[in-house]
């Protein structure tokens, strides 16, 4: 098997094309793509009900590697085995629907997904890159930080249960964390070696395990490492370096995004006006490549141009997650069209109706034979497009005049 240091796709997916070995119904389902979206919009509670359905199979398909959430169903190799990383900060997607819907499945869902965390935690505290199964299992910190938002969610909602491991976690990264707040070993060996500008991302689980117990230094190491990637990375149009996964020149919106997000979580933490102004940097940035329909190209150069000709969804339900809370914070409008738009974009990429592995899900790539988990459907792509599509709906329940925003508004 060829493993390729891509955006996490592990199967030899480029060997099977040149093979002319991809199933029928992948081929259909990139020619069906190729062609152009649907019109009809199913609007964020019928896409929130059937991605939350979705990651529930996902786990249900996990189960026989003994819990978390299957990374993600291939059109060409079906279902993977748990992905530690995303299942951790999937934790609070799930509590959160538990609490719009009352319904106690997902209570008990939450529980069971940090009760699998806890038992595949290392002695050290750290947890391990990649899915379950794969090698080398070795502790990775930006994989750690994504649990840890999930521990901290689980010690806020369930109690002490989760308070040792929550600590365990948080206390590693501070302690494998350089003088100038760059992590800088530890990284995963299925990407580019070396320290990350979405790093910032891991500072947000520090953030979230302090905001549950504070007073262990965590939010000063947060903040150090937010500092760090805002210092040393950012250039004066947003852009950052080193935030690729393998491509230093054209890194995915997904790495840019979590950059991004980690960057608004210091702010929103600190009140910074520094951290806002450079939030607000990458965050234009951004925006001025959405196309009016909603089209994020899923790479983009150092000046913002397309770099790639497919859109990674993962990264842009995370940028309207990003817009929409600085829409919020800042209330320019700009941002909350360009979040209306992506997600009016996603949402017509996803299947409500047919086979159970792909209705409800969210593809790697539109189209789904794009460059980024290719022919694969994602479990991260789907919770970020559930989130994104929460916060519209809470929008909605706000009467934010959002049906008169139109994603043709777009300057």
């Amino acid at each position: 098997m060829i493993r390729l240091l891509t955006e996490g796709i592990i199967f030899p997916i480029r060997t099977i094309q040149r093979r002319r070995d991809v199933p029928a119904y992948a081929r259909e389902s990139a020619r069906i793509d190729r062609e152009g979206l649907p019109p009809a919009d199913p609007g964020p509670e019928r896409v929130v009900e059937e991605g939350m359905a979705w990651l529930a199979r996902a786990h249900e398909a996990a189960l026989g590697h003994g819990g978390g959430i299957a990374r993600c169903f291939s059109l060409i190799s079906g279902w993977s085995a748990p992905y530690p990383e995303t299942t951790g900060y999937i934790v609070p997607t799930v509590i959160e629907h538990w609490h719009r819907t009352n319904d106690p499945e997902w209570r008990v869902l939450a529980r069971r997904l940090l009760d699998w965390l806890v038992s595949i935690q290392m002695p050290d505290g750290a947890f391990q890159g990649g899915m379950i199964g794969q090698e080398p299992v070795q502790p990775v910190v930006f994989n750690t930080g994504q649990i840890l938002i999930g521990l901290a969610a689980g010690v806020r909602e369930f109690g002490e249960a989760y308070l040792t491991p929550m600590r365990r976690a948080a206390d590693w990264l501070c302690e494998v964390q350089d003088r100038d707040g760059a992590w800088r070993r530890f990284y995963s060996s299925f990407a580019a070696p070396g320290e990350k500008a979405y790093d910032t991302h891991v500072a947000w689980g520090l953030l979230e395990a302090h905001r549950v117990d504070p007073y262990r230094g965590y939010a000063d190491a947060a903040l150090a490492n937010i500092d760090w990637a805002t210092q040393t990375l950012l250039r004066p149009n947003g852009w950052y370096d080193r935030c690729h996964l393998s491509v230093p020149e054209r890194p995915l919106t997904h790495t840019l995004a979590y950059a991004l997000r980690g960057v608004i979580e210091g702010y929103l933490y600190q009140r910074d006006p520094r951290l806002l102004d450079a939030a607000l940097l990458t965050a234009r940035g951004m925006l001025s490549a959405l196309r009016p329909d909603g089209y994020l190209p899923g790479r983009l150069d150092s000046e913002w141009r397309p770099a790639t000709s497919s859109a990674c969804l993962t990264g842009t339900s995370q940028a309207a997650c990003c817009w929409f809370i600085l829409y919020h914070e800042t209330g320019d409008p700009q941002f909350l069209r360009g979040a209306l738009a992506a997600n009016h974009f996603v949402r017509r990429t996803i299947a409500l109706e047919g086979p159970p592995e792909v209705r409800g899900g969210v593809k790697g790539s539109f189209p789904v034979d794009g460059d980024y988990g290719r022919f694969e459907f994602l479990n991260w792509a789907c919770k970020f497009t559930v989130d994104a599509n929460v916060q519209e709906m809470s929008l909605r329940r706000a009467a934010v005049p959002v049906g008169a925003m139109r994603s043709r508004e777009i300057a």
